[in-house]
């Protein structure tokens, strides 16, 4: 790949913002998913909704939330966005001892919203961790990824329902 396709850096290799300016606003949606491996007790708990700190699943919806309206504050390249929509859904997998997160993101923007569904899904996870880490400290986050992106240049990207 050229050094020119990266998008990212301006002509003398240093990091940029990309410019949307002439970019048209577009639906844009995407759809991320983390996994949080446990303690078969501790997966429980939270279905339970035993867990000591409290309602663990809807402190992490809220926290899925506010982390996909504030990605442009953790990842220095993504431009502010109006975000139109974020929600989450949790699928425990017993079989597994794990908690599957899902979050889906969209806006009428000029650009995508695949940072702000992985972010979701990440700071979603790791309030999860926050909140169940005294009862299980060998929790383990792991298989973060896109599902799903609609709109702008590059299309339509689906990768497939992971879910079991």
């Amino acid at each position: 790949m050229a050094e020119e396709n990266f998008t990212h850096f301006n002509k003398q290799g240093r990091g940029r913002m990309v410019d949307v300016t002439d970019k048209k606003n577009t639906y844009r949606l995407a759809r991320a998913q983390a996994r949080v491996y446990m303690k078969a007790e501790t997966l429980k708990k939270i279905k339970e909704g035993g867990m000591a700190k409290g309602d663990v699943l809807g402190v992490a919806q809220v926290a899925g939330i506010l982390g996909a309206k504030r990605t442009h504050h953790l990842i220095p390249m993504c431009h502010p966005l109006l975000i139109t929509g974020v929600d989450l859904e949790f699928t425990f997998l017993e079989e597994e001892n794990c908690l599957v997160i899902e979050s889906t993101v969209k806006v009428n923007g000029q650009t995508g919203v695949e940072m702000e569904a992985l972010t979701a899904v990440s700071i979603a996870a790791l309030t999860v961790y926050d909140m169940c880490k005294a009862v299980d400290k060998e929790m383990e986050i792991g298989r973060i990824f896109l599902l799903e992106k609609k709109g702008g240049k590059s299309g339509h990207f689906y990768r497939g329902e992971q879910i079991p």
